[in-house]
Parts: structure tokens; sequence; C-alpha cells
């Protein structure tokens, strides 16, 4: 039994943890964890020493936050995606992003061979593969997409190993896709693709900027808008699943917030971004309360297959996207961010971007994220039904 019952101090105790999280982050040790996974610590921390409730006596505040909360919070963030200015990406780097997304598909099945599936992870062993099939494609929110459809998330040991080895390999890659280009640059140079203008560059890397930006000011209105759009989407989801069980809520509700982003009075709206991330921090949240660190600690059979795993996965992705990239001549440092627009997303490409001194690449990486938070979700249903039925997987 937890010393908190009631769901508005257990609410109060998660947004707490929250703004904790986000304060820690600015520490050195916290950044490279990142605020996603120093939340779900957190609060696994609090539901563990009986604070608030565990996944054993769950409340319905839990219930509903995965219900409703999360789902939401995937529909904002992909309202976020415009894709008419995909345009502005370029053909290299959207065709080297395709290539990268190849990669990390068949990076999925090949690892999940390497650990035998179901003998590596258990039953829900391709919920996983298709949860890193939609996060090396897109991002966390495609990840969320697919545990909240095949209720990994409720699995909160298997999904808080899952965000921990996403952390450390994608942070790993990050360095790898900084020293590469130089280095093949070295051996092996390559022309620039992109050849813009000082005052070019100096306005892509405002944009840039501006897209990853999660401080926003917004009126009552857009308040209202946002909330009533998200709540529409999800009972529309939820009815169109009710006649048509076949179509999964989840891939409808990314649809729908994919046809709704390209609408200009929608692209207007503020503050999506800013409860699109909040909604998601709370539910990762609930995921810490449902992960019993003691078992997760114990576990190094899990830990070491989901590293084993992972590290198969990106080796593959890696060789997809830097092999063809090789035979198709294209200039390193667009290759690097490309594979980090499937790895990382935005943010990192912007980081990333930065590092290399290359401006140019800023606008087109940040749009390459955002390609790939749009199919995230679809790679990521397509390799997990794949998985399922594969019958020289779990024969």
């Amino acid at each position: 039994m937890s010393l908190i019952q009631d769901p508005l101090a257990i609410l109060a105790l998660l947004m707490g943890n929250i703004l904790v999280a986000d304060q820690l982050t600015k520490l050195p040790v916290f950044r490279q964890l990142g605020t996603s996974l120093t939340v779900i610590l957190l609060t696994a921390v609090t539901a563990n020493i009986g604070l608030i409730p565990t996944s054993t006596n769950a409340p319905p505040l839990y219930d509903g936050i995965f219900t409703y909360l999360a789902p939401i919070s995937i529909f904002y963030l992909l309202l976020t995606v415009n894709l008419s200015s995909l345009r502005r990406a370029g053909t290299p780097m959207v065709m080297n992003f395709f290539i990268g997304a190849a990669g990390t598909l068949l990076g999925v099945v090949a690892g999940m061979w390497a650990v035998a599936g179901p003998k590596g992870f258990g039953e829900l062993y391709y919920a996983l593969g298709g949860m890193f099939a939609g996060t090396y494609t897109g991002g966390s929110s495609n990840l969320n997409a697919i545990a909240l459809h095949y209720g990994v998330n409720k699995a909160g040991n298997l999904y808080a190993a899952a965000i921990a080895t996403d952390n450390i390999v994608t942070a790993i890659w990050m360095g790898v896709t900084l020293l590469l280009p130089p280095l093949l640059n070295k051996y092996f140079p390559r022309q620039l693709v992109y050849d813009w203008t000082p005052a070019e560059k100096e306005q892509f890397e405002v944009e840039a900027n501006a897209q990853i930006s999660d401080i926003e000011t917004m009126s009552p209105t857009d308040l209202a808008l946002l909330i009533g759009l998200g709540v529409l989407g999800l009972f529309l989801a939820g009815q169109l699943a009710v006649y048509v069980p076949a179509i999964p809520k989840i891939l409808t509700l990314t649809t729908l917030a994919l046809v709704l982003a390209q609408w200009p009075p929608v692209q207007k709206l503020r503050g999506v971004r800013v409860i699109s991330i909040f909604c998601i921090y709370l539910f990762l949240a609930v995921i810490g309360a449902y992960c019993d660190i003691a078992a997760l600690l114990k576990d190094g059979h899990l830990a070491l297959m989901m590293l084993l795993f992972v590290s198969i996965l990106v080796a593959v992705h890696s060789l997809v996207q830097f092999g063809v990239g090789a035979l198709l001549r294209q200039d390193w440092a667009i290759l690097s961010v490309a594979s980090q627009a499937c790895l990382g997303g935005s943010a990192s490409c912007l980081a990333l971007t930065k590092s290399l001194n290359r401006p140019d690449l800023h606008l087109p990486g940040i749009l390459a994220g955002a390609l790939g938070n749009a199919v995230g979700t679809y790679c990521g249903l397509l390799i997990a039904e794949y998985l399922r039925g594969a019958s020289w997987l779990i024969g």
C-alpha cells in the first residue's frame, strides 16, 4: 500500500517529478540522461519507496493517462509536421533519410533474429521490435505510439530498459556521426551538395532553432482549439476502431494529425509543441511508476539482450546508410545528418550540424527529422506485425 492514495495528490506529485526532472537536466550528469529518462527514473524511485502506487495497485488515474493523454500527446506532436516544407530539405537529404530508414528496418529484423525474439524478450518481442523501428526512423513519439498500441507501456521494466538503451545508444551514435564526416573526407573527399549564401545560412539557422523550441506564447483561444482538436481526433479514431477493428486506433490518430497538420489554420496554432511535450512527460512519469526497480536491476539478461539487439540494429543501419551513400558518392555530412534524423530526431540533427559547422544543413536536418515523425509509426506497426507472424523467428 502506498502512502499517497488520492488521485489529485498523485497527480500533483507526478507534476512535481516533471518539474524536478527538468531542473536536474541542467546538471551535467542528468543532461546526458535527458528529461524523458530522468522523469521515468525519478517517478520509479517515488513509486518503489511506497510514496505513490506501483503497477500492482495502479489507480484509475494511470489508466486514464494511458488511454487519453498519451495518444493525444502523439497527436499534438504530429500537428507540427508540415510535409510541404520538405522540398526545402532537398532531394539528397530526403533520399538519404529513406535509405537510412530502410537500414533501420533491416536492422530490427537482424537484431531480433540474433536474440531469438521471444527467447530474448518474451511474448512482447514483436512490439519491442516495432518500437525501435518507429523510434529509429522517427523519434520517441513513434516509440510511444507503438508501445501504447501493444500495451508495452504497462510492462514497466521492458519499457524502461528500452528507453535506457535507446538513450545510451543514441548518445554514442551522436559522437560517431560527429567523427565520421571529417574522417571520411580525409580519405574520400566529397563536394558540398548545398551552396547557400551566408544570408540564407543565417536564416536557416534561425528557422531551425524556432522549429525545435519548447517555449511558446499562446492564447485561451489557441488552448481551446488544441484541446478540442485533440479530443475530437481521439474520439474519431476510437469510433473508426469500433466499426473497422482491423485499423489500429493509433494509426487513424496519426493519419488524422498529419492531414490536419497540412491545413494553414492549424499550422498557425500556438502552443502545440509545449502541450505535446508536457503530455509526453506526464505519460512517461506513469511509465516510471510501473517500473519495479529491484527486478530491473536484477534482470541482467534483459539488459544484455536489449543492448545486443540495439547494437546489431544500429550496425546494420550504419552499413546501409554509409555503404549505399558511398556508392552514390554522397556528402558524408549529409549521410551523418540523415542517420541522426533517423536515430535521434530533429533536435539532435541541429546539434550535429552545429558541431559540424554546417549551417547549410540546419534546416534540411530538422525537416528530415520531421519526415521521420510522420512515417515512424507506420514503419513500427509494419515491422511489429511482420515479426509477430515470422515463423522463422517463433519456431
